[in-house]
């Protein structure tokens, strides 16, 4: 934890929050080891950073306060991701990641190879979804909250979100055998398109790219989804 990400529930009045969930209080004592008196990093959500005052750690809550939090958070990649739904437990360590990269906004989308069972999944609760964006905020100390979409049929999603999407920037679908290697260092607003595991099929990589969306390749290795979301963002951007 880089920072300690205050949202409103935390914010007693201006200036000052308590905290009462164990897991950051347990982290304050045990890694930040935390005394009162001592100036941590926090920010709020969707706001600004900066220091705050240790005023209190007590079993069931702590108290920080401050008198201005004014540094901004790190900019935005310029990325729409589009994720066809991974499994549950990939699901989460790729939302952490994602978020920490810079990610801001996600569509998490049903593919013919996504198993339907993976939508009954606990992981796609709005709470457990926030939790894991808070992690990802936590670790790269940034306090903008991406906002995640879920579409759970591929066609409604062409008829009904891939024509706005592709007005946002440039269309790029990452999947296997596509003509053109991945570009680097884009700075184009970008919307990114990448399978589950297995890959889209033929019919879905066909309509996409009849929608106006340039297919690309990170090379001959099959990747896992987590590990070919981070290469793509850092190669891309």
């Amino acid at each position: 934890m880089n920072l300690i990400l205050l949202e409103p529930h935390d914010v007693a009045q201006p200036g000052q929050a308590i905290l009462r969930d164990q897991r950051r209080l347990t982290h304050l004592r045990d890694v930040h080891r935390a005394r009162p008196g001592d100036r941590i990093t926090v920010g709020c959500t969707d706001g600004c950073i900066g220091k705050a005052e240790l005023t209190a750690l007590e079993p069931d809550h702590a108290r920080l306060s401050w008198t201005s939090l004014s540094e901004p958070p790190p900019p935005a990649l310029p990325v729409h991701l589009v994720l066809a739904l991974p499994r549950p437990r990939m699901l989460a360590r790729t939302l952490e990641h994602v978020t920490a990269l810079g990610v801001k906004r996600i569509t998490l989308l049903h593919t013919k190879r996504v198993e339907k069972s993976y939508w009954q999944s606990p992981e796609l609760r709005p709470d457990k979804i926030h939790q894991h964006l808070v992690l990802g905020l936590e670790q790269s100390r940034d306090t903008l909250m991406p906002k995640v979409t879920l579409v759970k049929g591929f066609r409604a999603f062409l008829d009904d979100h891939l024509p706005t999407l592709l007005t946002e920037g440039r269309g790029l679908v990452a999947h296997p055998g596509m003509a053109d290697p991945c570009p680097r260092g884009i700075s184009d607003d970008t919307v990114l398109f990448i399978g589950p595991e297995g890959g889209f099929i033929d019919w879905e990589v066909e309509q996409l790219l009849d929608a106006g969306c340039q297919g690309m390749h990170l090379g001959p290795r099959i990747l896992r989804v987590e590990t070919a979301v981070t290469a793509l963002l850092s190669r891309l951007f």
